[in-house]
């Protein structure tokens, strides 16, 4: 009986666990349906608000255009009529002065036939005079209708169908953006961004992508990349450190860009490469991702190498050269198992390298396979896996090897190989030198 309670205990115990487990995996969807919810919500509201917004600003800029165009026209009559009734009120003035005068003519005219016959002959004389000089026969003359202006206003009914069209095709709404983040993978002090469209419909022709430390809402959104590409590499980031990224879209032959993407955030727990500060003949930058050969005049100056070995087998290493300065086959770009002081160049036992002139090397052996010449703007990239490995003892007769496929590509081509290394490596350091001064590289 012992034995078949103590089963029933068990078997309870691994129910209850099994509905503890329900119970939070229960839970946990249940906050995932709050955050969806609630971003159903929240976005719905930020939309109702970008729209009232828009239509409102619109409303307003459209009534200021119609009133200011209003009174443009309006100051156009002023004017106009202005201009038109001066020379119709001067000739009113003339016309009244005239009137005067014959009024005051016909007062002489009738005082001095009232007269009696000693003033009749001076009265008449000095009225006869009076009337020669008005010359009663010139009259002024009147502007016929047809003349002057008749103001009207022509207005084109045209712009309220031509308004109705554009404004029934004004916004659209959607329930997705045409765009979304699709990855998000961690890098040395970086991290590579990947995007895909999920509007088949949608024709892009440029994307924008942004980002900014998550958090503490202090830090703005900000452009790393707009172009044609779905996937682009952010870096100077710090490591441990969430970083929130957006992607948009800007449409074939449109001028205004689609709505964000939900906002994904990342992080990188990779510490960045780095130079080794303090080797002779080279100036690093702040970050210690950029090295500039100073002066030739240290022409052993040796290799620089990584601070630590912080490249691991399964990541891309790039070095690009933002300058360059004269070729020469002892210089290198590559990596190695050590760090080892007084080497003139990678081209060594236990490293990999590729010179500036394009040959590769293998463990100081020159491949017969060559890549283009390391020009300003190349960026050189290192792939590593491990492909295979013989333990000492047990495997070929120089004491065992550990085998790593290489691939090593420099513009549009690559040279694929295996290295062979005497000891098991999770990381490897990498390095460069160069015999001239000028040249600049930037490594991540």
């Amino acid at each position: 009986m012992s034995a078949e309670v103590d089963a029933l205990l068990q078997e309870a115990k691994e129910s209850i666990e099994a509905a503890q487990n329900y119970r939070s995996e229960l839970q946990q969807r249940l906050n995932g349906l709050n955050q969806a919810r609630k971003q159903v919500r929240g976005s719905s509201t930020q939309a109702r608000e970008a729209l009232r917004r828009h239509f409102s600003e619109l409303q307003a800029a459209a009534s200021r255009l119609l009133s200011e165009r209003c009174a443009a026209l309006l100051a156009e009559v002023d004017a106009i009529e202005a201009d038109s009734v001066k020379p119709l009120d001067d000739c009113q003035s003339l016309i009244e002065h005239g009137v005067g005068q014959a009024d005051e003519l016909l007062r002489d005219g009738e005082a001095a036939l009232r007269c009696g016959l000693g003033e009749k002959e001076d009265k008449l004389g000095s009225f006869t005079k009076k009337a020669m000089h008005i010359q009663l026969d010139s009259l002024p003359e009147v502007p016929a209708l047809v003349d002057v202006p008749c103001v009207s206003a022509q207005l084109d009914d045209s712009l309220l169908g031509l308004l109705r069209d554009r404004v029934s095709r004004l916004g659209s709404v959607s329930s997705r953006p045409p765009v979304q983040i699709e990855e998000l993978q961690e890098r040395p002090g970086s991290i590579l961004v990947r995007w895909c469209k999920v509007d088949e419909d949608f024709a892009a022709a440029d994307y924008r992508m942004q980002h900014r430390r998550s958090g503490g809402g202090k830090s703005q959104f900000e452009d790393a990349y707009i172009g044609r590409d779905c996937e682009f590499l952010v870096l100077h980031l710090d490591p441990h450190t969430d970083y929130l990224f957006r992607v948009c879209a800007r449409g074939e032959g449109r001028t205004e860009w689609s709505p964000w993407s939900v906002p994904q955030t990342g992080y990188t727990t990779l510490a960045p490469h780095e130079w080794s500060p303090g080797s002779e003949g080279y100036i690093l930058s702040s970050r210690r991702n950029i090295a500039l050969r100073s002066d030739s005049s240290h022409s052993h100056c040796g290799v620089l190498y990584s601070n630590a070995p912080t490249y691991f087998c399964g990541q891309t290493l790039t070095f690009k050269m933002s300058a360059v300065g004269q070729l020469d086959r002892r210089d290198s770009l590559g990596v190695c198992v050590d760090s080892r002081r007084g080497a003139e160049s990678l081209q060594r036992d236990q490293a990999v390298c590729i010179s500036t002139n394009g040959a590769v090397f293998v463990n100081g052996k020159e491949m017969t396979n060559q890549l283009p010449a390391v020009t300003l703007g190349s960026a050189v990239t290192f792939d590593m896996e491990l492909v295979n490995l013989f333990p000492g003892g047990g495997g070929p007769s120089d004491g065992g090897h550990f085998k790593l496929r290489v691939t090593i590509g420099s513009g549009s081509r690559e040279v694929v190989f295996d290295w062979l290394v005497d000891q098991a490596v999770d990381c490897l350091f990498f390095g460069c030198s160069f015999a001239h001064s000028g040249w600049k590289v930037l490594v991540f």
